[in-house]
């Protein structure tokens, strides 16, 4: 990966002979200069956080079943629905019950099948402990018994593959999200957690309940992250400085995989690339964060085990008019899916 100020991401993919590759569950980082706990009293004052949690109800409500277009267009039916949806950052809280820092290990819901919310907003401050807080950037982790989503400023970002961050992480797991990089003392954070007993396959009598909640800060947006710089920049001709800026340097973020290529940047701000090898996509984040996209990237039959590289090569983003929707352009030869484009 090379990368250099006003690039978001070149990418520069290398064979490698290790076979296993690296993926990252959590939002990658070094050790922070600063913790605060948001599960003392002295923590959340630091950052004028006041927690309220509500409880989340089931609710039957009208809907549509799958169409020939694959949305809900089809013929009306009922469904379920969760009440209140409280994502929002400007979601009116005010009523909620407000609950002590130190009471979040309190069990609540009635058990089963429940769900709750818990709420807070976080004020950035001049500094923590010494350390001067503006142009930091900063990590909420949370560890809810036993499932939970987090939503950042009223935004919850899902993409394909994704494990962990703002999604489900797994049994009793922390979800670290990245929340803000060059704060400044006095911005607002809202953050929204929604809580989910588990499994959710066999609700359990007990009860939801908060395990660890905490901010860490790091001094930059790398969140203290360091990067092997190898090799160079060879330069064959000096049109590549209007492509590659003078002083630009090499980094390997990531490694571990069999054979990569088909790197290409996706509008919604991360990497994708293949190791045809594997037969696998993956997808490189600007956290550093290395999730797969896609398993069976290509061929998927019998005898797979004839192919050296079964997987996918080159990628590519194609728009279609639909908002919001995955198409996998799909070739037919024997079993084979060796490219799928995205809209935005």
């Amino acid at each position: 990966m090379l990368r250099y100020p006003g690039c978001a991401a070149i990418a520069l993919m290398i064979a490698l002979p290790v076979a296993s590759a690296q993926i990252t569950r959590d939002v990658p980082a070094g050790n922070p200069v600063a913790t605060v706990n948001l599960a003392t009293a002295d923590g959340a004052a630091l950052l004028a956080v006041r927690w309220r949690y509500h409880d989340v109800d089931i609710v039957d409500v009208a809907n549509r079943a799958p169409g020939a277009d694959l949305t809900p267009s089809g013929p009306a039916n009922r469904a379920h629905d969760i009440s209140p949806r409280a994502g929002a950052r400007d979601f009116d809280d005010s009523a909620w019950e407000t609950i002590a820092p130190a009471s979040l290990e309190t069990r609540r819901t009635s058990g089963r099948l429940a769900f709750g919310w818990y709420r807070a907003r976080v004020t950035i401050p001049e500094r923590v402990g010494t350390l001067a807080v503006r142009g930091t950037s900063a990590v909420f982790e949370i560890v809810v018994d036993d499932y939970s989503e987090v939503w950042v400023d009223g935004a919850l970002m899902p993409v394909l593959g994704q494990s962990g961050g703002g999604l489900v992480r797994g049994w009793n797991a922390p979800n670290r999200v990245v929340i803000g990089r060059d704060l400044k003392p006095g911005q607002e954070i809202q953050l929204a957690i929604f809580a989910a007993n588990g499994p959710l396959s066999d609700p359990p009598a007990n009860f939801v309940w908060v395990r660890s909640a905490a901010v860490d800060f790091y001094p930059d947006a790398r969140l203290g992250m360091q990067f092997a710089t190898v090799g160079a920049v060879e330069r064959l001709d000096p049109a590549v400085d209007a492509i590659v800026p003078r002083g630009a340097t090499i980094e390997r973020v990531a490694s571990g995989f069999q054979f990569v290529e088909g790197p290409i940047w996706h509008p919604d701000g991360y990497l994708l690339f293949s190791d045809p090898n594997a037969n696998t996509i993956y997808r490189w984040t600007l956290d550093g964060a290395v999730s797969v996209f896609r398993t069976k990237s290509g061929y998927a039959d019998v005898d797979i085990g004839e192919y050296h590289q079964p997987g996918s090569n080159g990628l590519t983003v194609e728009r279609i008019s639909a908002p919001s929707r995955l198409r996998r352009r799909q070739q037919t030869w024997r079993g084979a899916t060796p490219m799928l484009a995205c809209c935005t």
